[in-house]
């Protein structure tokens, strides 16, 4: 089949909704970069795409599930409950493969942008909660991940002015953002990660040379923890129906400073 003038090259139209997602690692998105800068059909799409999330993600804009979808995840998920009540397979086994079956039927909704969020959002219903021990464990990989991989930052500024709007329909909540300079804990920048089976906050502190991500998402209220882990330390607490845990390789009294400055500062 003719490609036409007005079409991007179909193999990399999957990949062109994860570069304006930020969801590409450093070498696909140089990937990205190198052949935007060659054709025009991919670069038209791509500023289509980026219009397209300016208006999904506007301030104030809510978009409804629609009732088809909602019934059709229902009723997905009762014929998976029927088939594990009739199979003899280790209770494991059967969570294993009812999750694989589903997400790949979620998945079938992605190649619509505007059904993205949707997808996503849905996933986090109906998805299996991780334990905490597997919770801490993804925590420092997104972590020590971001440190590897050269994405630190998704905006890289102290101005929390900049980073507390840049999270704008990137995702579906709206993180705190403070500057704790004066408190020894600079502000780096924010990204968006992902932890724990959904898209999170990420927002970056210095403190004497060491880099400290605090993930943010929405969550119960939960109490405040310590933990340490492979050599780093961690520190979680609640607000405001958020979750907050940061990690670093700092002192566990610099972490739980982090903690008592970032929460009195944003004490409503």
């Amino acid at each position: 089949m003719t490609v036409s003038a007005s079409e991007p090259c179909a193999e990399w139209a999957l990949t062109l909704h994860g570069f304006v997602d930020g969801e590409l690692d450093a070498v696909h998105a140089l990937q990205v970069e190198r052949h935007l800068a060659t054709c025009s059909h991919c670069a038209r799409e791509l500023e289509r795409l980026q219009a397209l999330k300016q208006v999904v993600g506007q301030q104030g804009v809510r978009w409804r599930t629609p009732d088809h979808v909602r019934a059709q995840v229902l009723e997905a998920l009762t014929r998976e409950a029927q088939v594990q009540e009739r199979s003899q397979q280790p209770r494991s086994a059967q969570a294993n493969d009812a999750g694989s079956r589903l997400l790949g039927w979620i998945r079938q909704w992605l190649f619509v942008p505007s059904l993205a969020a949707l997808a996503a959002s849905l996933f986090l219903v109906v998805a299996p909660l991780h334990d905490v021990s597997s919770l801490q464990d993804e925590i420092v990989a997104g972590h020590v991940r971001s440190l590897l991989a050269n994405h630190l930052t998704d905006v890289a500024t102290s101005d929390q002015h900049t980073v507390k709007p840049w999270f704008n329909g990137k995702i579906d909540f709206s993180p705190p953002v403070v500057d704790l300079a004066p408190q020894g804990f600079p502000l780096v920048g924010g990204r968006v990660d992902y932890i724990g089976g959904r898209v999170v906050a990420a927002l970056i502190y210095r403190r004497n040379g060491h880099l400290i991500n605090i993930f943010i998402w929405p969550a119960p209220a939960a109490a405040a923890t310590t933990a340490s882990r492979d050599g780093y330390n961690m520190a979680s607490w609640s607000k405001d129906g958020l979750l907050f845990s940061a990690v670093s390789d700092v002192s566990a009294d610099d972490i739980n400073r982090l903690r008592e400055v970032f929460a009195a500062r944003t004490a409503g």
